[in-house]
């Protein structure tokens, strides 16, 4: 049978004080009545020497001291003259009783007030203070009791007698004794409460720790050891606190190490799936136009174009077609040293406003040829600070893709707001909504959310996945949101510090 901690101290600590109450009653009952009885008489001594010095012969003048001293002490009091005469008693009336010549006979053996006097007091003992004092222990054969009579020869040579009952004594030690049993007990009771209480607040931080040291051992290490104290288990609790938060943080970094593992793992996976759709794409975008060059070549070849106006239209398609093939590579190469992450932006503070009119000036023709409205509002004199070419490849992609998807009221609107140390371009088109599943796809290489409609404008696909890496590798966040009536793209752009 396993016994707890808790049981063993609550145990050992009821046996020790019940052990310390039993023999403190065992020292009670032997050494009090004796102890109280060296009390009394040293009390006895001091009231009769105190009372000798201020003794001048007229015990009258001091009969409340004498009656003081008599209930303090509960003991009676007789002065004698030398001769033997009775000065005072506060016993009563007494027997006029000689006191013999000799100093050990001198001082009269008055028995207690009784009527009529009985047989003389049995001394049992008999101790010389001083030449002037004794002690003596009488027992009455009468009333078989116990006396201390203490016999002191004052200055003016009368006769003081403190007589005190022993019983007094006996009973004060019985009383005492009843008491400290009484006591004993209420001491072993709280004593064993204490005890119980003690040994649980004792043991609870150790069961704290087992239960912290389980957890360890279950590899959580979010319960913390709450000890407040200074002690060894203080010390102990700080200690396995420590050990979890080096074992927490030991487990964390291996867990961060696999996870980070884990996703390299990941990301290679979809790099190369990434290339592979790369290649894809690619060779699916080069596909046709080198299809078109080729047998429109093989036509001009083979003389199937045989007036001016074939060969013309001929020739026009293959440097149409060319010149997308070129674009496309182009395109390419901007987004490969982009997203390489060894291109080096040169910026510096530009106008942005200067800028937005520039682009606005260049595609007027374009707009007016294909009937669209562009909205320019009163647009701030902003100075913002990034590499002025690329952000203006950001404005051209967005404003051409804005133009090759504007319809219904065939409307570009653009607006610039300024967010603290941020400016806020927005570019608005009317048309059809983009689906929700493709507002996130959009800026990936090669995604078109209308393939039939990218071809016939030319796009590859490419236009917003060069927007992101310019906005990424500027620090810049960008976004598209539905609106009721159209789409509108936005990015920002850092503001210039004023010097």
């Amino acid at each position: 049978m396993i016994v707890s901690l808790r049981t063993k101290l609550f145990i050992i600590l009821s046996g020790l004080v019940l052990f310390f109450v039993l023999m403190f009653l065992g020292l009670t009952r032997i050494g009090l009545e004796q102890f109280y009885t060296s009390q009394k008489k040293d009390v006895l001594i001091a009231s009769s020497k105190n009372f000798d010095s201020l003794y001048q012969g007229n015990p009258n003048e001091f009969s409340l001291e004498l009656e003081r001293i008599a209930n303090t002490l509960g003991a009676g009091i007789i002065i004698f003259t030398k001769e033997g005469g009775i000065k005072y008693s506060s016993f009563g009336p007494l027997i006029d009783q000689r006191p013999s010549n000799s100093f050990e006979n001198s001082f009269p053996r008055t028995t207690p007030p009784r009527f009529p006097p009985g047989p003389p007091p049995i001394i049992k003992n008999r101790e010389v203070i001083d030449n002037r004092t004794t002690l003596e222990m009488e027992h009455d054969q009468d009333l078989k009791i116990d006396f201390m009579v203490i016999r002191r020869q004052m200055k003016n040579d009368d006769i003081l007698i403190i007589k005190q009952p022993l019983t007094l004594v006996s009973e004060s030690v019985s009383v005492a004794g009843q008491f400290i049993i009484f006591t004993g007990i209420l001491s072993v009771v709280a004593g064993c409460l204490w005890a119980f209480f003690f040994a649980k607040k004792f043991t609870l931080p150790i069961l704290d720790l087992n239960r912290i040291a389980q957890s360890m051992s279950q590899l959580d290490f979010s319960q913390k050891c709450i000890i407040n104290r200074s002690d060894e288990i203080g010390e102990l609790g700080k200690s396995i606190n420590h050990l979890s938060y080096q074992l927490d943080t030991a487990i964390s970094e291996l867990s961060q190490k696999n996870q980070q593992l884990m996703a390299d793992v990941e990301k290679e996976r979809k790099l190369d799936t990434m290339r592979k759709n790369f290649v894809s794409s690619v060779s699916h975008e080069l596909k046709t136009p080198l299809s078109l060059i080729l047998g429109y070549a093989e036509g001009l070849r083979e003389n199937v174009a045989r007036d001016e106006d074939s060969k013309n239209y001929y020739c026009s398609v293959i440097i149409d077609e060319a010149e997308k093939m070129d674009k496309l590579v182009k395109d390419l190469l901007n987004l490969s040293q982009i997203e390489s992450g060894f291109f080096q932006l040169n910026k510096n503070n530009f106008d942005l406003t200067l800028l937005l009119h520039d682009i606005a000036l260049k595609y007027s023709t374009i707009l007016t040829e294909k009937k669209i409205l562009l909205e320019m509002a009163n647009v701030e004199p902003y100075i913002v600070h990034g590499d002025e070419l690329r952000i203006e490849q950001v404005l051209l992609n967005l404003f051409t893709n804005a133009i090759d998807h504007v319809e219904f009221l065939r409307t570009i609107r653009i607006w610039v707001q300024g967010t603290g140390e941020k400016v806020r371009v927005f570019i608005y088109n009317s048309g059809r909504p983009i689906p929700e599943e493709s507002l996130e796809k959009i800026w990936t290489s090669f995604y078109k959310v209308d393939k039939a409609r990218t071809r016939e404008h030319g796009g590859y696909g490419l236009g917003l996945s060069i927007v992101r890496a310019i906005q990424e590798l500027h620090g810049n966040h960008f976004g598209v949101n539905n609106v009721q009536d159209g789409v509108v793209f936005w990015f920002d752009l850092t503001k210039a510090q004023k010097i």
